[in-house]
């Protein structure tokens, strides 16, 4: 194979597609926006950059699987296991399974002002979770644990809907926690589960 003769080919090429580029007459307002466009994508790769190497804002690496056919087998996620827990540390998790057409357990009781971490599953199709007047919003897909660490910061009544089309039942989905005042609440008694993560 002559790799000259390619070469000279494709300069030929090159220098032609150059050459009918430039011929084509570009207003100067239409070079600016183009610039202006271009610094724009270049500005918000930038932040992207920094945000990911020095702020560690990544996508996450730690995804936690599991076999949603098999949940009640699950010590983490069996029914006795479901609900609010509160470890040796004090750290509180949730531990919520989202199923057609309700979250279970329906209903929690959780104190005000104190980092929850809730641990979602499916057990059969796509759902979403959100929580109005929260930053509580995440997908739950089958086979994956959706983790999510928030607060309430005042007690009351919050409502827990799924915000995914799940089926025909899916505006009848929902669950209801009571926030409580962190002086009144009163820790559950169950032992926290371990968790059997697969």
């Amino acid at each position: 194979m002559n790799t000259d003769a390619l070469k000279s080919k494709y300069e030929k090429l090159w220098r032609d597609t150059c050459e009918k580029v430039h011929a084509i007459h570009v207003d100067p307002l239409e070079r600016k926006w183009i610039a202006i466009s271009l610094l724009v994508i270049a500005l918000l790769v930038t932040i992207i950059t920094i945000d990911a190497l020095f702020h560690g804002i990544n996508p996450p690496s730690k995804v936690e699987t599991i076999d949603s056919a098999s949940l009640h087998l699950n010590k983490e996620f069996a029914e006795e296991n479901l609900g609010v827990q509160v470890d040796d540390k004090g750290n509180i998790t949730i531990r919520m399974v989202a199923g057609r057409y309700s979250f279970f357990p329906k209903h929690i009781d959780v104190p005000a002002e104190t980092k929850l971490t809730f641990r979602w599953v499916s057990m059969d199709v796509l759902h979403g979770v959100h929580i109005p007047m929260t930053n509580m919003s995440t997908m739950i897909v089958p086979g994956y644990v959706a983790e999510v660490t928030t607060t309430f910061p005042k007690p009351g009544e919050y409502p827990i809907l799924c915000n995914e089309y799940c089926g025909l039942g899916h505006n009848h989905m929902w669950s209801n926690i009571s926030v409580i005042a962190k002086e009144d609440w009163k820790s559950p008694l169950k032992t926290p589960a371990t968790g059997d993560k697969q």
